[in-house]
């Protein structure tokens, strides 16, 4: 199966996804939220690091009035399988599909728990290689990913030349320098060696500003 990732970043106009003290409910309004659902709907699963499972306890589910379809499955990038019994993610997961990506050896307590433990290749910090789960996950069915964050993992996904798409909603407010940034270090040195997109549709969903991108 051919595998393509979509990032998806929900920003202030600045690129900030939270606040310095971590608050981010909500930068963008109802009706980019639903549109985020529906892209949801429309891939195999849905990504996030650990950090935002940590902090934002989330369910990663399509919550649509009506929504009859399958979910999409969860994926978690977790390379010390940090990721507490008692969450969301893995209280459902024989409920909704649910992956867990590490490099280390499978944590007994999450395969009991029905999370699917996946071990890959790490990089040099010990964080999984992102080509090698990228592949991974598409040999397991999951060709289309959906990136939601946070900032490290979007910055990560772009680094390593990984992002077919991209989907940016942008609400109308500044945060400032000291809120989190939707996008991590890129560790770039010139202009040449940013990634670029080509931006395919914009469009206003409700106050705030939909910008889709495509890789050129």
């Amino acid at each position: 199966m051919a595998a393509s990732v979509t990032l998806k970043l929900a920003t202030s106009l600045d690129g900030r996804i939270a606040t310095a003290a971590g608050e981010s409910r909500w930068i963008t309004g109802p009706q980019a939220r639903e549109a985020v659902h529906r892209l949801r709907a429309e891939h195999d699963a849905v990504l996030v690091g650990v950090e935002t499972a940590l902090a934002d306890d989330p369910e990663l589910t399509v919550r649509l009035e009506g929504w009859t379809g399958l979910q999409p499955a969860r994926v978690v990038l977790d390379s010390r399988q940090r990721l507490a019994d008692g969450c969301k993610l893995v209280a459902t997961a024989r409920d909704v599909p649910t992956y867990l990506i590490t490099t280390t050896t499978p944590e007994p307590r999450l395969v009991e728990a029905g999370v699917r433990v996946l071990q890959v290749h790490a990089v040099g910090d010990g964080r999984p290689q992102l080509r090698d789960v990228v592949e991974t996950l598409a040999r397991e069915g999951l060709g289309r990913l959906f990136v939601e964050g946070g900032g490290q993992v979007a910055g990560s996904f772009l680094r390593c030349g990984l992002v077919d798409r991209m989907e940016w909603f942008r609400a109308p407010l500044v945060i400032g320098g000291e809120g989190r940034p939707g996008v991590g270090a890129l560790a770039l040195s010139a202009l040449a060696d940013a990634p670029r997109l080509r931006r395919v549709e914009v469009r206003e969903v409700g106050d705030d500003l939909w910008e889709r991108y495509e890789r050129i």
